[in-house]
């Protein structure tokens, strides 16, 4: 079972690798929490901080772990653009014009398997993961 600790060395990890010229302008936390069937993460705002959340039954080993750092990468990218950090808002919708996969693609990052996976890997997985 992966923890939290493993998640933050995970999102260090991915941000010298990917988001290098990023300043980190407010703390960023990042946490595994809820047993979600549709939503891989989020980023949110509490006070100073902005705290990354990743689905918490990601946490099992069975879960790829290409799924995660796409998860952390992508709430990343909302960050870089100012949704909940203190860097400047560059856009009115946080997805608006494919801004986040467009700029996962120009930092390397391989888009679309993803959503084959959540079809024919995560929503088996999902029902026996969330009892457990």
């Amino acid at each position: 079972m992966r923890d939290d600790k493993w998640l933050e060395d995970k999102l260090v990890v991915i941000w010298k690798l990917f988001f290098t010229e990023i300043e980190e302008k407010n703390k960023v936390k990042i946490r595994f929490k809820g047993k979600w069937k549709n939503k891989f993460g989020h980023i949110g705002r509490k006070k100073e901080e902005s705290e990354i959340c990743v689905n918490g039954l990601f946490r099992h080993l069975e879960v790829p772990e290409w799924v995660i750092e796409l998860t952390i990468a992508h709430e990343l990218v909302h960050y870089m653009h100012g949704f909940h950090s203190d860097h400047v808002k560059m856009f009115r919708y946080p997805h608006q014009g494919g801004v986040v996969r467009k700029e996962l693609i120009k930092r390397g990052f391989s888009i679309g398997k993803e959503k084959k996976w959540y079809k024919e890997e995560w929503l088996g997985m999902y029902e026996r993961l969330k009892e457990k």
